[in-house]
C-alpha cells in the first residue's frame, strides 16, 4: 500500500512551476520539494540530505529500503545467509550502478500440500473443489503486505510517512480556516463522472461563489482545462506514479492560486478509491462519488475511502431505468461501513438531485464564515488580555 512504500516516490509536475521531486529519507518519511519555489510549509533542518534511503527490488521479486552514503557497504544482519549478486539501482543525480549485494532470506516459502500459510491467513471453503481457500493479506497490524517487509517495520513506516503528511495537512486547514475557505477533497475510481460533476457545479455557483479547484491526475492537464473552460481558475498536478495527492502537494497549489477568503476550494483528487483515503489534504470534508454504472458493493469492496469520506454522492442516477442497479442497496451498504455518511443522489448530465448538493456546499461556506469569525474574536480576546498583563507590570 503507498502508505508504507511512499506510493513510487517519483517527479511530480505542478502546472508552471516546475517539479516536484520526491526524496525516502533513512527513517522512512517521504519528503517531497520542488525546486526554485518558496516554501512557507517548514521545510527544517530535520532532512538530512546526505543519507537517502534506495529502494530496490531484488532477483527473487522481494523489496528492502537501506539507507546509502554512496559507499555501496551494505551491512545486513545475522539472519542473512549472504549469498551474492548483484544490484542495479539509481541515485538521485539519475545515474545507475550495479554492485554485489550479500542478502538474505529470512522468509520461508515453503508450500505444504494443504497450502495452510498462517501469514497468507487462507480461508477454507469446501464447496470450491481444488482451491485451498482465499488468501487474505489485509489483516495484521499493517492492514498491507509487502514481499520481504515485516508487518512492525510497514506500521513504522506508515506512521512515519502519515505523520509528516498530516503536518502539512494541518498547516492548509489552518489557512483555510483562519480566511474562511471552505475546503472539499473530491475521492472516487475512474470513470465515475467527477470531473462533470464539477463542471456542473462551478456552472452553478460560480456567480454567487469565487471558486479555485486542483486537479490530480498522472498525467495530462485534460481535466483543469475542461475545468478552466467554465471560467474559474485551476491548476493541475500530476502525479507521475503517484496515485493520490498529499497535503505538500496542496499546499504548492494554494500559494500558487492564492484563493481570496470566504471562497470554495476544490480538489479532485487522482482516480483511485485506495490510496487517496489515508491522505490528508487539509480538506474540511472528503466526498466520495459513486456511479450507479458501478457495483452496489463498492462501498464494502473499498471501506476504507467510504469510512473516511462524510459525503457521498451517487451520480449517473438518470442512468437507472436502464440499470440493474439497486441504488437502496448501494446507500445502505455505503452506510453499512459510515452510519454518519451525507447521501445525495445526482445527476451531472440532468441536474437531477443537484440542489440539495449545493445547498451543502452553501451551508459548508457559512459554517467556515462563523469559524473565522469566533477565531478573530478569540484572538482579540487574547490579545486584549495580554494588554492588560503588560499594563499591570
Amino acid at each position: 500500500m503507498c502508505t508504507v512504500c511512499g506510493c513510487a516516490p517519483g517527479e511530480v509536475k505542478i502546472e508552471g512551476d516546475g517539479h516536484v521531486h520526491a526524496h525516502v529519507h533513512a527513517d522512512g518519511t517521504v519528503h517531497v520539494h520542488a525546486h526554485d519555489h518558496h516554501h512557507p510549509h517548514g521545510h527544517g533542518g530535520e532532512h538530512d540530505h546526505a543519507h537517502h534511503a534506495h529502494p530496490h527490488t531484488h532477483a527473487d521479486g522481494t523489496m528492502h529500503s537501506h539507507d546509502h552514503d554512496h559507499d555501496h557497504a551494505h551491512a545486513h544482519g545475522e539472519t542473512h545467509d549472504h549469498h551474492h549478486h548483484d544490484h542495479p539501482h539509481t541515485h538521485a543525480d539519475g545515474t545507475t550502478h550495479s554492485h554485489d549485494h550479500a542478502h538474505a532470506h529470512g522468509h520461508d516459502h515453503t508450500h505444504a500440500a494443504s497450502h495452510d500459510h498462517a501469514h497468507e491467513h487462507a480461508h477454507s471453503h469446501p464447496h470450491a473443489p481444488g482451491v485451498g481457500g482465499d488468501l487474505d493479506y489485509g489483516t495484521g497490524p499493517a492492514r498491507a503486505h509487502v514481499p520481504g517487509m515485516s508487518q512492525a517495520r510497514m506500521v513504522q513506516i506508515e506512521q512515519d510517512i502519515l505523520s509528516k503528511n498530516n503536518t502539512y495537512a494541518r498547516a492548509n486547514r489552518r489557512w483555510f480556516d483562519e480566511r474562511g475557505i471552505f475546503a472539499l477533497n473530491l475521492v472516487s475510481s475512474p470513470g465515475s463522472g467527477k470531473t462533470t460533476l464539477l463542471c456542473k457545479t462551478i456552472a452553478q455557483l460560480k456567480g454567487e461563489l469565487v471558486i479555485n479547484v486542483v486537479e490530480g491526475d498522472q498525467q495530462t492537464a485534460n481535466d483543469a482545462e475542461r475545468i478552466r473552460a467554465t471560467g474559474v481558475p485551476a491548476l493541475q498536478i500530476n502525479t507521475g506514479k503517484g496515485c493520490h495527492l498529499d497535503g505538500h502537494m496542496v499546499g504548492h497549489a494554494v500559494e500558487r492560486l492564492k484563493p481570496a477568503d470566504h471562497s470554495l476550494f476544490l480538489i479532485e483528487n487522482v482516480g483511485n478509491l485506495v490510496c487517496p483515503a489515508a491522505f490528508d489534504l487539509g480538506e474540511h470534508h472528503k466526498v466520495a462519488i459513486l456511479s450507479v454504472t458501478e457495483g452496489e458493493d463498492k462501498p464494502l469492496k473499498y471501506p476504507d475511502m467510504f469510512a473516511a469520506a462524510d459525503v457521498m454522492l451517487l451520480n449517473k442516477c438518470d442512468l437507472l431505468p436502464y440499470l440493474q442497479f439497486d441504488a437502496d442497496l448501494a446507500e445502505a451498504n455505503a452506510r453499512r461501513v459510515n452510519p454518519k455518511l451525507v447521501v445525495f443522489r445526482v445527476s451531472a448530465t440532468t441536474g437531477e438531485g443537484m440542489a440539495a448538493w449545493l445547498d451543502w456546499i452553501r451551508q459548508g461556506l457559512k459554517a467556515q464564515a462563523a469559524k473565522q469569525s469566533a477565531t478573530v474574536d478569540e484572538l482579540k480576546a487574547r490579545i486584549a488580555e495580554l494588554e492588560r498583563a503588560l499594563a499591570a507590570r
